[in-house]
């Protein structure tokens, strides 16, 4: 009897992908290159044709399904998700802010390479223009959304929005995803050959040691604040959630988590009903970690480029940020699928640097995902506090 063969995960395959890509920047001829620099070309096209079409898609059926089941305790969930969002952000900003001048070395980045990160050129190009801009589209999924929430008898295009979403759903988990590892092995191919590859990899390793502790800052403030309208003890309270924590790592999904999330939510104290009511929510708005790992590791770059930035800068990516990344924790790196628009119009990425967010975010997916979910138990103490009392005090 045959046994099937062990499915390869998307990180795995990413990190295949990534040796590969060294190993064969280094003895490759230029043609061969060329070749893999063709596809990343016409990758590249068709990711930014898709991009505005994934906002709409995502966001559009959030924002009507959301305004759909309109009250008190939805739009006070989602104002704190959103808020805690940008507060992990803006402190994601602060700290990197702060560590990476000092991490990371951008002189000696510019004055091996010149600044430049070009490899091979491609055989040929075809651009596929986008139907809109990344503004434009959030635009139109705002209007269709609350078209949707506001109309009762709009359940046509609701019903449409929903099947929009789905296409999507599958354009990335059937053509993106997959062609994603060989569109990293061709961004690494072609930094090896041009020399920038051994910079690229030190900050990696740098990154990703300040992103992990800063997500665990992050999910100490958080259970800090809701302590203040709680009064259950912080520590205890995230002590409480660490199997759901833990679930998170090993699924990467906080779809599956919930049923822990919840049950522990539930351990902490909170009531049931309320608990019920925000946990499954917050799994699709509430997306403290996914911001803070997307900030950090754009700003990581920005300064090993040595490209200029400020906070307000951030902070109007950020806010974007929050209201485009809704609903996308479902798609497998739906995240910074969904920010590649940004980070391009907003911060001025290029291609490549797309591609190294893209294997930055997905490195740490599982962490940022734990963060997510773990903070979704703080957001219910403070739903609870502000809409009941709690019914135990003294649980913890």
């Amino acid at each position: 009897m045959k046994h099937p063969l062990p499915r390869i995960g998307l990180l795995a395959r990413v990190a295949i992908a990534i040796v590969l890509g060294i190993a064969a920047g280094m003895v490759l001829p230029v043609w061969a290159a060329r070749c893999f620099a063709t596809f990343n070309s016409l990758f590249s096209s068709f990711l930014g044709f898709v991009i505005p079409l994934l906002i709409v898609g995502f966001v559009a059926p959030a924002i009507a399904d959301i305004g759909r089941r309109a009250g008190a305790m939805l739009l006070a969930t989602v104002a704190i998700s959103y808020l805690m969002t940008f507060g992990s952000g803006a402190l994601a900003y602060v700290t990197a802010n702060f560590a990476f001048p000092s991490l990371i070395e951008p002189d000696a980045y510019i004055a091996a390479t010149g600044g430049s990160v070009a490899g091979p050129d491609a055989f040929f190009n075809i651009e596929i223009e986008p139907l809109m801009t990344v503004t434009a589209s959030l635009v139109l999924a705002f209007v269709l959304g609350f078209g949707c929430a506001v109309l009762p008898l709009a359940r046509t295009l609701k019903s449409l929005l929903e099947d929009f979403r789905t296409v999507i759903n599958l354009v990335i988990g059937r053509a993106i995803v997959p062609l994603l590892p060989l569109y990293i092995f061709g961004i690494f191919m072609g930094m090896t050959m041009a020399g920038t590859v051994g910079s690229i990899l030190s900050t990696f390793i740098k990154i990703i040691v300040v992103i992990f502790a800063l997500h665990i800052g992050v999910l100490v403030l958080q259970y800090c604040v809701a302590s203040a309208f709680s009064r259950r003890n912080p520590f205890k309270a995230l002590a409480t959630m660490m199997p759901a924590y833990f679930t998170a790592l090993g699924t990467q999904s906080s779809a599956a988590t919930i049923p822990v999330t919840l049950e522990r939510t539930v351990a902490m104290g909170v009531n049931r009903d309320i608990a019920g009511f925000t946990v499954p929510l917050c799994a699709t708005i509430h997306m403290s970690g996914s911001t803070l790992k997307i900030v950090s590791c754009a700003m990581a770059l920005m300064v090993l480029h040595g490209i200029p930035y400020d906070f307000g800068m951030f902070a109007g990516f950020i806010a974007m940020l929050g209201i485009t990344i809704i609903a996308a924790p479902g798609v497998p790196g739906g995240a910074i699928m969904a920010s590649l628009g940004l980070l391009s119009g907003m911060l001025g990425f290029s291609d490549a640097d797309n591609a190294m967010m893209i294997a930055l975010y997905i490195a740490m997916d599982s962490f940022g995902t734990a963060c997510n979910i773990t903070g979704d138990g703080a957001i219910a103490q403070i739903v609870e506090r502000v809409f009941r009392r709690p019914t135990t005090f003294g649980t913890l």
